[in-house]
């Protein structure tokens, strides 16, 4: 029983570290979605020209 609550305790985080968390996953998928767009932006203008 003891070794039940102490695993419950080790993965519960509070409501500011869960926002944290989304947050800058949101932030990393946003910096990656830029980079792509940025790729296929130039690749479209080289290939154009």
């Amino acid at each position: 029983m003891k070794e039940n609550k102490e695993k419950t305790k080790k993965l519960k985080m509070s409501k500011g570290q869960l926002a944290i968390k989304i947050m800058a996953a949101f932030l990393a998928l946003l910096m990656i979605l830029s980079v792509c767009a940025t790729g296929v932006y130039y690749l479209y203008t080289y290939f154009s020209a």
